[in-house]
């Protein structure tokens, strides 16, 4: 029997990678004879990086940068074989860099990202996909446009610092400071929300309090941002305020779409198209997903639903094992999955669930087994 294990994180709990070798080590406590291909999962947001990595034999590059308040730190990103650069914005920009304190999205910027995406450029990468999610900032990609070499100016032709308070107060763009050799990049951004700019489902108003915006600093984002947003879009005459995906990681996309011919995709479907996932389960006679937690939004762009539709295209079943089932997760069955397990068992609480996630996942899987082994004993006609 092939079974491929191929896994979301389990959030605050458990890697991919980590899920693959409980799931494994289970299956062959049952079925020692069972051949398995772990295949650790991203969505294109946290664990990126690591996970395309790990599939393709890459290297990791470590540098000096800045995190979003502009202070010098260690980031890391990955480089591929065929000189593709693989960067997670969080790691220069993230949330988790800052202090609890210190979460202001007026004050934050995604310069650091851009330090990684030029150190890449450096070092002879002409690809790069480009983890959103995660992030601190609300710059509206002011920052990572900055540190490519991109100057903004208000009506006085004072240079402006790349933070989200000076969004409404850019009036010029000057672009010829800009590393030419960024024209020949191909610039793939992984973003799984359909979030526009700007207004009710937009950068700010979604995503901006989380980061440290209060009521009245979320309209002020939500103004700037569909200033700069018109400003672009007056320059480069492409519709950008209302493209879906625009307003993830605080807009951070926008001057990449507009001024560098950047795409916005599915960041799961990046990365199963870089693994050649299809290639990869074509002999495969069951492929074991899971998350944390699958709920209603699990078909919106998730590993399980895409997993989940990728194995139904050739008549594999798909199993989902997650942290827990929440309401309305009786969609994934839509999206080529034929059953569902939780590991959340008893009335101890979240907290303790995510301890002990390695002893409950290697149970679920136990019995899950054990079930299949009977199965697989009773002769095809007495099925």
């Amino acid at each position: 029997m092939r079974i491929v294990i191929a896994p979301d994180s389990y959030k605050g709990s458990l890697s991919a990678s980590e899920v693959c070798d409980i799931v494994e080590g289970a299956i062959l406590k049952i079925m020692p004879t069972a051949e398995i291909v772990k295949i650790p999962l991203s969505d294109g947001g946290e664990g990126l990086v690591e996970v395309l990595v790990r599939h393709q034999a890459g290297e990791m590059v470590r540098i000096r940068t800045k995190d979003p308040l502009f202070r010098e730190i260690t980031a890391a990103y990955g480089i591929l074989n065929g000189g593709v650069a693989v960067i997670e914005m969080s790691a220069a920009s993230g949330l988790p860099l800052l202090a609890p304190d210190e979460h202001n999205p007026l004050k934050t910027s995604t310069y650091g990202t851009g330090e990684m995406i030029a150190d890449a450029i450096n070092r002879g990468c002409r690809k790069i996909i480009l983890g959103l999610g995660g992030s601190a900032t609300n710059d509206g990609g002011l920052g990572v446009a900055n540190a490519l070499g991109v100057r903004f100016y208000d009506q006085n032709m004072e240079l402006l610092a790349p933070v989200g308070e000076n969004l409404s107060r850019v009036t010029t763009i000057d672009t010829s400071l800009m590393e030419p050799l960024l024209q020949e990049v191909e610039i793939i951004i992984a973003c799984d929300v359909e979030n526009v700019l700007c207004g009710i489902q937009g950068a700010a108003a979604i995503y901006g309090p989380q980061k440290g915006a209060n009521s009245e600093m979320v309209a002020f984002l939500d103004q700037g941002l569909q200033t700069f947003g018109r400003l672009l879009e007056k320059e480069t005459a492409k519709n950008l305020v209302a493209l879906k995906g625009i307003g993830a990681g605080g807009g951070m996309a926008l001057p990449l779409v507009a001024l560098l011919k950047a795409q916005l995709k599915s960041g799961l479907d990046i990365v199963l198209d870089q693994i050649e996932f299809d290639s990869v389960i074509s002999r495969a006679d069951m492929i074991i997903t899971g998350e944390g937690k699958t709920d209603a939004q699990s078909v919106m762009g998730k590993v399980i639903s895409g997993v989940g539709k990728r194995g139904k295209k050739q008549n594999i079943p798909v199993v989902v094992i997650s942290g827990s089932l929440d309401d309305g997760y009786e969609v994934i069955y839509n999206c080529g999955v034929v059953a569902a397990f939780a590991i959340f068992s008893n009335d101890r609480g979240l907290a303790w669930h995510m301890q002990n996630a390695p002893q409950l996942l290697e149970k679920s899987i136990c019995n899950l087994f054990r079930f299949l082994a009977i199965i697989c004993m009773i002769p095809q006609n007495m099925r």
